[in-house]
């Protein structure tokens, strides 16, 4: 396949666009120290070429890949997983306790995407998971150390957007590679002086807004000089961002509390976030008009609105019980 968009930053950090849905949505962060390597997330199964052509473009022998560390095992970071492993004879998976479970038999893993995207949704975007065997697999415990060369990054569990979260914290760059927990940022999104804009994801199906208040608390407070998201790849500003996450939570907790339960409830939810998000975008001062907003934020949105929804039906599950 021909190259991948591939985007170098210093210290041996590349993001590798997974070509998932569209460019620049979704990426992969190859780390390299000493020769040695470790990628963080690998996207579904689809995204596998893209990614082994990436480690060829750059040199990098898929013998020298140590560790595919998976901030969580949503299909769209980690559906890959288990194909991309057997391209790499020395790499283990790297993931929380919480998810081994659902790669050693992604059975119930995939049933439970399904549920969330559609029969038809999910065999285009995912396709058929590949168990990983549990030898090749690490449970990786909070404030757990993996060294990288002479690199050491330490692995952090943030709850709020999955309760098998973690993000890493690459003490020789400085940075955190954060997953989903520190929110999306596209880059068609920048204004023109090249600030990020940003916003929560609230998915379906463990989001908790207490818990995602206190994982980007932990994150802002490692004072990084770069984050590196999923979607999409580096910011900077951290604390502007941090800030910005934790005003939309609230507002994002304070109009889901406006509607019950029910289909309708979530379309209505949806649009009020679009409106919520929109409003931000224009005073970020982004340059997109309206139908490129309802491209790169329909399916986040609608997903926020689901987990908004779904967290508020656990809350009273749990007040009733």
């Amino acid at each position: 396949m021909q190259r991948p968009e591939i985007r170098t930053f210093e210290h041996g950090i590349h993001a590798i666009d997974l070509g998932y849905i569209r460019p620049g949505l979704a990426a992969s962060h190859l780390i390299v120290r000493d020769s040695r390597a470790a990628l963080v997330d690998t996207g579904p199964n689809g995204s596998v070429p893209r990614l082994l052509a990436a480690l060829d473009a750059l040199g990098v022998a898929r013998e020298a890949v140590d560790y595919a560390i998976l901030t969580h095992v949503h299909l769209d970071h980690a559906g890959g997983a288990g194909e991309l492993l057997r391209a790499l004879p020395n790499a283990t998976a790297v993931l929380h306790p919480r998810g081994v479970a659902n790669l050693i038999d992604p059975t119930r893993l995939e049933a439970g995407t399904r549920a969330v995207y559609g029969d038809q949704d999910y065999d285009a975007l995912f396709g058929r998971l590949v168990p990983i065997p549990e030898s090749r697999i690490i449970a990786a415990e909070d404030n757990q150390v993996l060294t990288l060369g002479r690199s050491r990054l330490h692995l952090l569990a943030t709850p709020g957007h999955a309760l098998h979260h973690l993000a890493i914290h690459d003490e020789t760059a400085g940075a955190i590679f954060s997953g989903d927990v520190f929110g999306i940022s596209y880059r068609v999104f920048d204004n023109s002086e090249g600030e990020p804009f940003i916003f929560p994801t609230t998915s379906p199906t463990q989001f908790d807004p207490d818990q995602a208040h206190a994982s980007i608390e932990r994150i802002r407070a490692l004072a990084p000089g770069a984050v590196y998201l999923a979607h999409f790849s580096r910011v900077t500003g951290i604390d502007r961002l941090a800030a910005d996450l934790h005003r939309d939570l609230d507002r994002f907790v304070e109009l889901a509390g406006g509607f019950d339960d029910g289909r309708d409830s979530e379309e209505s939810l949806y649009r009020a976030l679009f409106d919520h998000l929109s409003g931000r975008l224009d005073a970020h001062g982004s340059p997109t008009d309206l139908k490129t907003r309802e491209t790169w934020l329909a399916m986040d949105v609608r997903l926020n609105a689901a987990g908004l929804l779904g967290w508020k039906r656990r809350v009273a599950r749990t007040r009733s019980g």
